[in-house]
Parts: C-alpha cells; sequence; structure tokens
C-alpha cells in the first residue's frame, strides 16, 4: 500500500486531504468564527490541498501563547488597581447632562465589555501636519525631566524622524528614563539598520513587540502586530494617532501612492493616565517586568484635570478585548442622526459594520466615508471596492482622496462624538491588531476633527455612481473574489 502511494503520489491527496479537511473544518467551526471569517477558512481549507489546513494553522486562529495570556490576566488586575485609583480621586466623574443621551451608553459598553471608563478633564491639540508632528514631538522629548514612553508600529529612518531618535538619546544621557516599544514586524528594516544599536548605547532600553521567528510561529500567530502609536512624556503630556514615527517625505516613495498623510492629537489631562498604563502593561507583557516598578521608574503618577474633554480610551486586540472596539465602533455608528463622516486608508469592514454604514443612511443620516485613491496594497484596494456598490446604492457620499495614501483613522458623527486612534476600518485592526482608540466626547473637537476631514473632502473627488458602473466585468470579478477572502487579509 505504502509502494503503490508512493509510485501514485496523487493519490495521497485524494485519500488524505478530505480527511485532514473534514477534521480541520470541524475544528473551525468549534472555534466560531463571525460567520464570513469561518466561511472564507471552510473555502480555502477545501479548496487548497494541505496547503489551506496549513495556512489556517499558521494564522487561523488568534493564537497569543499561554504565557501571554497568563500575563494579560494578571495585567487585567493591575489596570483595575489603576482604574480604582482613578474612580477614588474623581477622575471618572463626567457630566453626562452635557454630552448626547448615547454618550453614557457608550461609556457603560465600555466599562462592562473592556474595562474601560471614561475620564474627565482632558485637554486634545488636533494636529495634521506630520512636520509639525515630528517638531512638535522632539520639543517634548527635549523637555522632558523624568521618562520617555513611546510605542509604535514602524520607525522608518531619514528626515525629521532622526531629529526625534536624535532628542531620545539627548534624553537617555541627561539621565531621563527612556522605554522604547517598537513592533518587530512593522519596523523591520529598521531594526536592520544602526538607529537601535545607537540608542541602546545611550541608555535607551529598546525592545522589539511581539519578536518573529520559526519557534515563535509554533506559539502563536506572528502576524498579530502591536500597531499602537503611543508616546507618554513624564507622566504629563501623551500622543497617539495614525502616525508611525516617520517621515512622509523619506518613507516609502517608490510605492507610487504619494506621502502619507496623518493626524495626531497631543493630550493633556487625565486622559494621560490610561495612556501610561497601556504602554507600560505592553512593555511588561514582554518583559515580565513589575508593573509597579515600570511605573515608579518612568515617574507616572495621577494628573489632575486639565481642559473640558470627557475621553473614553479604548485599548483593543487579541485576548484583551475580544470583539469590545468593533462594539463600540457600532455603537457610535447607530448613535448618530445627522451627520456621519468617516476616513479610513483601508476598507474591510465585516458584515455587522457594513450593516451599520447603510443602516445609517438608510434611516436618513448623511454619510460621508473618504478614502484614499491609491492604497499601497493592491490586495486591500480591491477588496475594498467590491463594497462600494452597497454603499453608493443607499447614498454614502463616497470621496476619493487624491492628495497622497490618507491614514488618518477618525469617525465623527452629530458634531458631538469622536473617534480617532490607530485603528483603520479593517477586520484586521478590529480583530488582530493591538490598537488604541479614542473615543472624544466633546463638540469643540468633534468640530476640529470635522474641519480636517472637510480639508480631506476639498482634497478628494467625490465617486460618482453612474461612473462606478461602468468598471469592466475583470474589475468587478476581480474586486468579488477578494472580497470572498476579505477576512484572511
Amino acid at each position: 500500500m505504502l509502494h503503490y502511494l508512493l509510485l501514485h503520489p496523487s493519490n495521497i491527496i485524494l485519500i488524505f486531504h478530505p480527511l485532514l479537511a473534514i477534521a480541520v473544518s470541524i475544528r473551525v467551526i468549534m472555534k466560531r468564527p463571525a460567520t464570513g471569517v469561518a466561511l472564507a477558512w471552510l473555502v480555502l481549507i477545501a479548496a487548497v490541498p494541505f496547503g489551506g489546513v496549513l495556512i489556517y494553522l499558521l494564522i487561523g486562529e488568534h493564537r497569543i501563547g499561554r504565557g501571554r495570556t497568563r500575563a494579560i490576566e494578571r495585567l487585567r488586575t493591575d489596570y483595575q488597581k489603576i482604574a480604582d485609583i482613578a474612580i477614588q480621586k474623581g477622575a471618572t466623574d463626567v457630566d453626562w447632562s452635557r454630552h448626547a443621551f448615547t454618550a453614557r451608553g457608550m461609556d457603560k459598553l465600555g466599562e462592562t465589555i473592556m474595562g474601560s471608563r471614561t475620564v474627565c478633564g482632558s485637554e486634545l491639540q488636533l494636529i495634521s501636519d506630520t512636520q509639525v508632528i515630528l517638531e512638535k514631538i522632539t520639543e517634548d522629548v527635549d523637555a522632558a525631566q523624568k521618562s520617555v514612553l513611546m510605542e509604535f508600529y514602524i520607525w522608518n529612518a531619514g528626515g525629521l524622524a532622526d531629529q526625534v531618535m536624535e532628542a531620545v538619546i539627548r534624553a537617555a544621557q541627561r539621565g531621563v528614563s527612556c522605554r522604547l516599544l517598537i513592533d518587530a514586524l512593522g519596523a523591520r528594516p529598521w531594526w536592520k539598520g544602526k538607529q537601535p544599536q545607537q540608542l541602546r548605547e545611550a541608555g535607551v532600553k529598546l525592545l522589539p513587540a511581539l519578536p518573529v521567528g520559526i519557534f515563535r510561529t509554533f506559539v502563536g500567530r506572528t502576524d498579530l502586530r502591536i500597531h499602537r502609536k503611543i508616546i507618554v512624556i513624564d507622566g504629563e503630556v501623551a500622543w497617539t494617532g495614525s502616525a508611525n514615527l516617520v517621515d512622509p517625505r523619506f518613507f516609502k516613495q517608490g510605492a507610487g501612492v504619494g506621502q502619507w498623510v496623518d493626524a495626531m492629537v497631543r493630550l493633556k489631562g487625565t486622559v494621560v493616565i490610561p495612556m501610561g498604563a497601556i504602554m507600560i502593561g505592553d512593555w511588561m507583557l514582554e518583559t515580565g517586568e513589575s508593573i509597579n516598578d515600570i511605573a515608579e521608574d518612568a515617574g507616572l503618577h495621577f494628573v489632575d484635570p486639565y481642559g473640558p474633554a470627557d475621553v473614553q480610551v479604548v485599548p483593543s486586540g487579541p485576548g484583551e478585548s475580544g470583539d469590545g472596539l468593533l462594539q463600540m465602533l457600532l455603537a457610535l455608528i447607530n448613535a448618530a442622526q445627522d451627520e456621519l463622516v468617516l476616513t479610513t486608508p483601508y476598507l474591510v469592514p465585516d458584515e455587522s459594520l457594513l450593516r451599520a454604514i447603510i443602516g445609517a443612511a438608510g434611516r436618513g443620516v448623511k454619510v460621508l466615508l473618504i478614502v484614499p485613491e491609491k492604497v499601497d496594497s493592491l490586495l486591500t484596494r480591491y477588496a475594498s471596492r467590491s463594497y462600494f456598490d452597497e454603499l453608493l446604492r443607499v447614498g454614502v457620499k463616497i470621496y476619493l482622496y487624491q492628495g497622497g495614501l490618507l491614514h488618518t483613522k477618525s469617525v465623527m458623527a452629530d458634531g458631538a462624538i469622536s473617534m480617532f486612534g490607530t485603528a483603520n476600518l479593517d477586520m484586521r485592526s478590529l480583530w488582530l491588531n493591538y490598537e488604541v482608540s479614542l473615543f472624544v466626547y466633546e463638540p469643540e473637537f468633534a468640530n476640529e476633527l470635522r474641519s480636517l476631514q472637510q480639508t480631506y473632502i476639498d482634497d478628494s473627488r467625490r465617486l460618482d455612481s453612474a461612473e462606478w458602473k461602468t468598471r469592466s466585468f475583470k474589475e468587478r470579478l476581480l474586486e468579488n473574489t477578494l472580497r470572498l477572502v476579505s477576512p484572511l487579509l
């Protein structure tokens, strides 16, 4: 029998592939992923002998490793202690009477699902010029007296990003505690360069987040990434948003998409407390250090209210929040009554998010969607376009940004509530990446964000429904084919 199979290897596929496919398909079903995700995996497993099974075993489940799972459980306890202190000191005493009725419900939703409560009294400075962002970050680092904490998905050498690095080196040399957590895969080219060594030689504590390797492939998924962008200075000032630590003039210039267009917020007040907690929590997960020791070394402390905004900080990712971020996003979209404006570089929604946007337009909400004309992923580009027909049909106005790769991630509802941070409107951000999002309950910030979104609209062309229908059969086939596997992108 064995000799026969060796002489006729095609029979191995005929005999063993169905058995293996059935076994792994049962595993997929018992894991109970989202329906679209499950169907995509079942098709791949059945259609690609052995390869589909292998791909599923490598990246089909949210495996983060037992050690990290246990560490996240400990981290939840530490976060609760920090939250208890904030509650005792009145940081969560929000006056909900001054906000939209739905805001209180969203706060409760975040608390129930993720333990994230809204803190009162923060200032948000929205900045959309990347050169200004990098210059101000450099100034904040140069002003640091106790600590500099940074967490980024990508760091790219060149231009003003080098000035930030030099400022961190100066800070470390004058005795400031500097900790940098940079994603191992997102910043892979940077890790191979000279700058990591220069930072370490200056005394900077530098770590690759979620290191990759053959052994780790069998312990956990290597495509689960730290996509957060966080800076905390002296426990007094924080930054977050869509921008990686790159100067767009020196980043992916050969990609054919133009410069990346980002926005960040500089934060002061009570919102700095949860931002610092997330950063040191991620550091603890990589090192096993006590979160109390890290906080003490970084000089983190309770921050008094500063500014009018009430902000709910929502960290998300495998093992941390389940579908918490998606639930918050759906609540925000469903709360919109008059206008809903969304910006994202990558639009690959799951069925619930797609139906929420369609439902908003269907009930008379003015829905504006701004996406870049060109993106750096051909697969994502065509998968995203497969959703345009349904959106246009219900009256969603789609704007294709012409000024580069629009990378800002934002949602604004009714000039009252905003979502701003690192998460794209795609299944990877909502299910797989570690992200951080701000839900801001403050009309002034919502209006500032709406003004920024309008500048994007002014530099876009509106997608014409009649024109869209004229695209070729080949394009439509490619779009719809990639949509079938979009849960896997």
